[in-house]
């Protein structure tokens, strides 16, 4: 495999589409390796099929707001590699929303989706609609719009969407209304459901909650446990929420966490009400962290990301390279020893050289993020047997998902020196499920 060539061609397709890119180029030169050792996978052309997409559906969205004005937003569905299972990844309602993020997004999904070791394929979705300061009714006609071109292509064993950014309980409702109204059936397509129709309990945290699960492994190589660690989150959604929980739940203290106008630093650690405050802000359209100062007397720092707040372990859970080379510095210096990502590829490349070269333990998000999709694997299994399990039992397998997902990493990531790196180790154990099964199934 010429990683170079492959790349070169690929940007002369695909030009511009920068995310997309990198994740491409990431995965290829940590399974470089194992593809030159496995002539089957060459022979079946299995890298220049899996890095494009089975298919995307692109088309417009016509929706009206309260006032009765017409607007149109661009809806897609990217349905990258069904190997395994059924085409399974979130869907993103978001101004930045593009092809190259949610094709970057997709791509990730097949291998984090392989890591679960449940079947389930890649795929990604969404919209560049914005439901910030949108009224629920508005919410409502868009999403009804939005599922009238995309229910045609998905289904329980086909494809099966779930929430991202911009979509939760809300407007996956109003979708799976539609979908049922138009499809006649009352099935498992999304996952992210409410608790009352079909919803699995611990969904809402379960990234946050994985991603400390994998944290909680990686520093158990090194002896080490969460117990008096101070923590910094980003993020300040569903992810960073659910992560501040279990962070505090295993003994840590979470002095820092950031929204898109800053970051709060409260010395003595956000818990109890102080996360019930925080999920307020968030119910609200405001989207702001700076209130929770007033609150609570905290430093509120404008403008400015909270990776400079001296830490023992950060987790990253905002958004796509909002951690950079610099930020990554600043963490080593303050003495942090352990990095998990829980967003989609929140570091750039540069950071995550650094984060390697300094050996800080550093899980990559197709590992230690795939909680999330783990237990919407767990909710499609919950629907398929027509039954509901208690929280402690999901937490218990998602627990146990993590566990193994961190293993599978060390597996394919540990060197002679003992050192795993996290990222390899994901790439080859995710690549390898897929691309066996590909080849197994011939070539389509």
């Amino acid at each position: 495999m010429n990683v170079e060539k492959i790349m070169n061609d690929l940007e002369k397709k695909h030009p511009g589409e920068v995310e997309y890119l990198q994740a491409v180029r990431e995965v290829l030169e940590t399974i470089e390796d194992v593809y030159n050792e496995n002539p089957q996978f060459e022979a079946n052309g299995i890298i220049e099929r899996i890095i494009e997409p089975d298919r995307i559906l692109s088309f417009k969205v016509p929706w009206t707001d309260d006032n009765g004005n017409v607007h149109v937003n661009l809806g897609y569905r990217i349905q990258f590699n069904n190997a395994i299972g059924p085409y399974k990844g979130g869907l993103r309602f978001h101004p930045s929303v593009n092809l190259s993020i949610l094709k970057f997004l997709g791509f990730e999904q097949i291998f984090k989706n392989s890591l679960t070791t449940l079947p389930m394929g890649g795929g990604k979705g969404g919209s560049d609609f914005n439901p910030k300061g949108r009224s629920d009714r508005e919410i409502m006609r868009f999403c009804q719009a939005f599922m009238m071109e995309l229910w045609k292509i998905i289904g329980p064993e086909t494809d099966v969407p779930a929430g991202d950014i911009g979509v939760g309980g809300k407007e996956i409702g109003f979708m799976y209304g539609m979908y049922k109204k138009l499809a006649r059936e009352h099935t498992g397509v999304l996952t992210g459901k409410g608790l009352k129709w079909g919803g699995s309990l611990v969904r809402p945290e379960a990234t946050g909650f994985g991603n400390v699960y994998f944290a909680k492994e990686m520093l158990a190589t090194k002896g080490e446990t969460f117990k008096g660690k101070t923590v910094v989150v980003s993020g300040f959604g569903n992810v960073a929420w659910g992560a501040v929980t279990k962070v505090n739940e295993l003994g840590g203290k979470v002095v820092a966490i950031s929204g898109p106008d800053g970051y709060i630093y409260d010395k003595d650690g956000i818990s109890g009400k102080k996360i019930d405050y925080m999920l307020e802000l968030r119910a609200t359209n405001e989207d702001i962290v700076k209130p929770y100062s007033f609150e609570f007397g905290a430093e509120f720092h404008q403008g400015k990301k909270p990776w400079e707040v001296k830490c023992d372990v950060a987790l990253p859970c905002a958004t796509q390279n909002e951690l950079g080379k610099e930020d990554a510095l600043m963490l080593v210096k303050n003495g942090c020893i352990c990095v998990s990502e829980g967003a989609n590829m929140p570091c750039t490349p540069e950071a995550v050289e650094i984060f390697l070269e300094h050996k800080l333990l550093f899980g990559p998000g197709k590992a230690a993020n795939a909680g999330g999709v783990a237990t919407s694997g767990l909710e499609m299994s919950q629907n398929g047997m027509k039954l509901s399990w208690s929280a402690e039992e999901v937490d218990a397998k998602l627990h146990g998902i993590m566990v193994n997902i961190h293993e599978a990493c060390v597996k394919h990531g540990k060197d002679a020196s003992g050192f795993v790196n996290y990222v390899k180790g994901a790439n080859i154990a995710g690549f390898l499920k897929v691309a066996d099964a590909m080849v197994e199934q011939g070539i389509l």
